[in-house]
């Protein structure tokens, strides 16, 4: 029997981003204090076990929205990229840069997110990256041409730092991350 889009309209499945997403955005939520470990349980059963869009956003509909200013991209061609003092890190950040060098000083900078997204496209040049000395680094996402990323892991980072997630690629330079003495 026909349903009102014909013999084969279903609504498509849930991709693995989406749900990816969408647990990410209930960790958010349970970290800033929206939801209680019940809520967080209950909201991750109904995400992991979705099958359709409408499911998924189910699970997040008390949510507030995700900020229009939650990605943002830096990019130059060749030259410097520098971001240093109190400036506002962006819950998904994109440096692309050709041929230059960077420098993201994340050390006195305001962070809003519990989890930081950073991806890196650079071609021929190095990259620093300073960030707060309680944060955790994870650069599982990251690919290197020829040298190996520089970051040695805090023994003892205090709870309540943020997650800062590295990806992206690295062509012919070098990596280096560090975390700020204060």
């Amino acid at each position: 029997m026909a349903g009102p889009g014909g013999p084969d309209h279903r609504p498509p499945p849930v991709g693995e981003e989406d749900r990816d997403r969408a647990v990410e955005r209930l960790h958010e939520a349970y970290g800033e204090g929206r939801l209680s470990d019940e809520e967080l349980d209950e909201r991750l059963h109904e995400v992991l076990t979705a099958t359709t869009g409408a499911e998924l956003r189910s699970a997040l509909a008390s949510l507030p929205e995700e900020h229009a200013g939650a990605a943002s991209t830096i990019a130059a061609v060749s030259g410097r990229i520098r971001r240093r003092g109190a400036w506002r890190v962006p819950r998904t950040l994109t440096v692309a840069s050709a041929l230059g060098s960077v420098h993201l000083d994340l050390s006195r900078a305001v962070i809003d997110h519990p989890v930081v997204d950073i991806e890196l496209q650079v071609g021929t040049g190095s990259a620093r990256i300073t960030v707060p000395r309680d944060a955790v680094v994870d650069i599982e996402g990251l690919q290197t041409g020829r040298r190996q990323a520089l970051h040695k892991a805090r023994r003892r980072a205090r709870p309540g730092g943020p997650r800062i997630r590295i990806s992206g690629f690295m062509g012919l330079g070098r990596l280096t991350i560090r975390h700020a003495w204060r």
